[in-house]
């Protein structure tokens, strides 16, 4: 099951009863309890036997993993055992720098018994909140009780070790697990290795066997809460607070992708949060309606043969209507994201989470800068935070420092490739994300040098708005002809595309 009509209609009525029945100091746990479950139930069935079992509990055990690289170095030593002193300090002593143990242990204890909780529905035939029978109980028991010894036998490990150290091993691991699964031949290979440890036919592996429900999205919030440790940046954490930012269920399928001090701020508001408030409930109704519309009325006609596909493209000769196609498609992915997002605002704000915008009138905006800061923003922000910046920095320290013209064009390229490849590791993914950041350098290197002159026109309104109509046509048009090499599954495929597209090609 994904985020479809049904799962929205059980979230919101979920919402409805944790806003009524639960009391506030309860709410967090309900938040994190419910993502566990959630996690579960969203994760579309896989042909592998038991992988839509185990690779959510793999998603809760590389967010544990996660809330132990990240938090403080005095405080790596969670999970050795307490001594009562520590557990029990002397009235009017500092409080323990371990403070937070007891709900942490808490907090996997109860995590681990809902997993196993969930396994008992192997025995419920159809009737089940996972999406296939899953292992046995015991198998799941054991399971967690290897996981556990080693991940206790790895911490004692890297616990000697500089976190610094830990941590950029553990963003590389995390790296390379992403690359796995973006990239159809290894997926296929660790498909093709499942089916044959379950004894299922081997040759039948591929790509789609792997689905794994919100991957990118958690991978994205782990490297973002691994690297801010290392800046500094990452407030202090319970496990239950860290396992609440990273499997929030309302954003797990399409995301945003949060920051986890925006969201530490809603999350400690909950116990004070009035849970019927009208006026939160009636926008985040009304966000919910708008994205219904965006995704299940709007991009679903378009889906219905008004969008670009690669059978059309494939089949359309007629230049004005493949470019009628390709707009279609590029409203389609606009309505379709944008609306999930909105459903996901809004179901996030009625369990009391305000989850950052995603979208904000990208086809409207008159160049291809503000066309990224309105498109995807919140992926947008996590590339400019943690590839951009970082990068430009690097190479203004260098002691043969390129030109700053180099320094943007690296930059862009390497932000945007980033970008393109989060969406699936191709040719065409890799050649999407140049293209834009060709445009992106472009505009830079021209608003740099025509400055002067669009300040004269702020005097000048008629001039002003043909500029920027002119503009907004260029923009609008450069980003549905990258939508080419984005929709179409291989470079062969986009060119003869493009030859179409101008009357180059039969």
């Amino acid at each position: 099951m994904t985020l479809d009509l049904v799962a929205i209609a059980v979230m919101a009525g979920l919402a409805l009863l944790y806003g009524a029945l639960v009391p506030g100091r309860w709410r967090g746990w309900a938040l994190l309890l419910g993502s566990v479950v959630a996690l579960f139930w969203l994760q579309a069935p896989l042909a592998p036997r038991f992988a839509d079992f185990l690779l959510p509990a793999a998603t809760i055990a590389l967010a544990v993993a996660g809330w132990w690289l990240s938090r403080p170095s005095a405080q790596r030593a969670l999970l050795a055992p307490v001594a009562p002193e520590e557990a029990y300090p002397p009235r009017g002593a500092p409080p323990p720098t371990r403070v937070y143990v007891r709900d942490d242990w808490l907090t996997l204890l109860v995590v681990a018994g809902v997993i196993i909780l969930l396994s008992l529905f192997r025995y419920t035939g159809d009737f089940r909140l996972t999406a296939s029978r899953p292992p046995s109980p015991l198998f799941v028991n054991l399971t967690i009780v290897e996981a556990g010894l080693l991940f206790t036998a790895l911490a004692l490990v890297l616990r000697r070790l500089p976190q610094r150290h830990v941590l950029t091993g553990a963003i590389v691991a995390v790296v390379a697990l992403f690359v796995a699964l973006k990239w159809p031949p290894a997926t296929t290979f660790l498909a093709a290795r499942w089916r044959d440890w379950t004894g299922q036919n081997v040759t039948l592996a591929a790509p789609t066997d792997l689905a794994w429900l919100g991957f990118s999205y958690v991978a994205f919030r782990l490297i973002h809460t691994l690297r801010d440790r290392q800046t500094g940046l990452l407030p202090d954490l319970s496990l239950r607070a860290y396992l609440s930012y990273v499997l929030f269920a309302p954003a797990i399928v399409a995301g945003p992708i949060d920051r986890a001090e925006r969201f530490m701020g809603d999350y400690s508001a909950l116990p004070g949060l009035n849970g019927l408030d009208a006026a939160r409930w009636g926008l985040g109704l009304w966000r919910i309606g708008e994205g219904l519309f965006k995704k299940f009325v709007v991009a679903d006609v378009l889906a219905g043969g008004l969008s670009l596909t690669p059978a059309l493209a494939e089949q359309t000769t007629s230049p004005a209507a493949l470019w009628a196609l390709l707009f279609g498609y590029g409203l389609r992915l606009y309505f379709d994201f944008g609306g999930y997002s909105d459903i996901a605002i809004g179901l996030g704000i009625l369990f009391g989470i305000r989850l950052p915008e995603n979208f904000a009138r990208p086809y409207t905006r008159s160049n291809i800068t503000a066309f990224w800061q309105s498109w995807h923003i919140t992926l947008s922000n996590w590339a400019r935070f943690y590839v951009f910046t970082p990068l430009s920095r690097a190479l203004l320290r260098r002691k043969r420092r390129p030109s700053s013209t180099v320094i943007v064009l690296l930059s862009h390229l390497a932000t945007m490739i980033v970008i393109g490849l989060w969406h699936g590791i191709s040719w065409n993914f890799l050649i999407w994300g140049v293209w834009h950041a060709a445009g992106l350098f472009v505009h830079k290197q021209w608003s740099d040098r025509t400055r002067k002159w669009y300040r004269g026109l702020q005097g000048r309104p008629w001039p002003r708005r043909a500029w920027a109509a002119a503009g907004w046509a260029l923009t609008l048009v450069y980003v549905m002809l990258g939508w080419v090499w984005f929709l179409l599954p291989t470079t062969e495929a986009a060119l003869q595309t493009f030859g179409r597209l101008f009357a180059f090609a039969p």
